[in-house]
This record gives C-alpha cells, sequence and structure tokens, in this order.
C-alpha cells in the first residue's frame, strides 16, 4: 500500500495519496490545490487515479476538484449528507480562495461504506459536527480525520451546518473508541507535528478530551 501525506496550497491542507501497489489504483483525498505536484506523485508511482474524495464540502478542501477531476478522469466521491453543501458555496468566499465551484460529485457514500482501489479499501466513518456529511476514512491501522480532528484540536463548528455537540459525539463515539494506536491523519497541519494517535489525542488534545 502507498501513502503520501503532502501539505498542499496556501490554508495547511493536507492532501493524501493512497494506492494500491500491486493494481496500481489509487485515490487523492482533498486535492485542493498545487494540481502538478500531486501528480507527480502519483506518475512516480505509475498510478491510475480512480476518485477523488472529499472529507466534506468546504470549499478549501474541494476547489481542486474540478481540475484533477479533469485532468485525471476520476470520480468525486462525497458524504450523501454534504452533496448540496459541495455545489453552494458563496460567490464571495469563491473570490476570497479564487476558486471556481467545484462539479457535483459523482458517487455519494454512507456510514461504513467502503471505498475501493485494487486490494485497498477505505472504511467511511460518518463523523458530523464540521459539517453535517463529515467523514473519516479508516484503514489498517489509520484513520483520514479531514477536519473533524486535528492533533491537539479539533475542527471549527462556527460555520452554518456545524455543531460541537455533534462534532464532539462523533469524535468520542467514532474516532475515539478506535485502537489507542491508530494513526491519526489530520486534514490541516495545524499541530506540532503532521501526525498524531487515537490515545495521544484522548489523552492530550485541548479541546474533546478522552
Amino acid at each position: 500500500m502507498i501513502i503520501r501525506q503532502i501539505e498542499v496550497g496556501n490554508f495547511s491542507i493536507f492532501s493524501y495519496l493512497v494506492a494500491d501497489e500491486q493494481t496500481r489504483e489509487g485515490l487523492f483525498i482533498d486535492p485542493s490545490d498545487d494540481h502538478d505536484l500531486l501528480l507527480q506523485e502519483a506518475r512516480a508511482h505509475d498510478l491510475t487515479i480512480k476518485y477523488i474524495v472529499n472529507t466534506h464540502s468546504h470549499i478549501d478542501h474541494t476547489m481542486g476538484n474540478r481540475e484533477m477531476a479533469r485532468r485525471t478522469g476520476a470520480k468525486i466521491v462525497i458524504h450523501e449528507a454534504d452533496a448540496a453543501g459541495l455545489l453552494e458555496t458563496p460567490p464571495d468566499i469563491l473570490n476570497m480562495f479564487g476558486a471556481e465551484e467545484p462539479p457535483p460529485a459523482d458517487i455519494f457514500v454512507s456510514d461504513g461504506d467502503l471505498i475501493r482501489v485494487g486490494n485497498v479499501a477505505l472504511k467511511v466513518i460518518h463523523t458530523p459536527g464540521h459539517t453535517p456529511g463529515g467523514m473519516c476514512l479508516y484503514i489498517d491501522g489509520m484513520v483520514f480525520t479531514g477536519d473533524t480532528l486535528f492533533v491537539d484540536s479539533v475542527g471549527r463548528t462556527d460555520f452554518p451546518g456545524g455543531s460541537y455537540a455533534d462534532l464532539e459525539h462523533s469524535i468520542r463515539t467514532k474516532l475515539y473508541t478506535l485502537p489507542g494506536d491508530t494513526v491519526v491523519l489530520p486534514g490541516h497541519n495545524y499541530g506540532m507535528r503532521p501526525t498524531s494517535t487515537i490515545q495521544q489525542e484522548r489523552s492530550t488534545n485541548s479541546v474533546v478530551r478522552g
């Protein structure tokens, strides 16, 4: 299995490349910016990119969807509860990010679904709170947490559709119940280090401590 954490753009966003070494099929999680850099990494491993997976619908994570889909032919995947939000970014926010509105998603997923590339399967964990359709992706002792759980922090909940009560419930019941040695791979490089573990966050997270 190939996993690469790549910081892109001007907003400390972590995009991820996940692929199966045998079949050379892969996907990108939140490939919002620096497309040449991301595609260079995919080419270095001779990969065919099947999916663009959005952990949620906010424009800082989805503004690369249109260009990346055009350049790879990949299908866009998002949780069904964020499908509408993907198409509802206000014009002033699009202007602020210098972005164009993403196209509609091709595939809608829900809690427990598997997103497969070759022999690699990412399990969808629905974690509402940051957005109604926020989701994390679990595989082999790792969890991609988007803007639900950061290193020593959590996603903000003051945007439309956000709920701190929902976010805290998601973290406590969906993430903090994972094995303690599960590696946390967040959606932004906001912490003192780029990754953490579930046990570390349960013990020391400054917002939601388990």
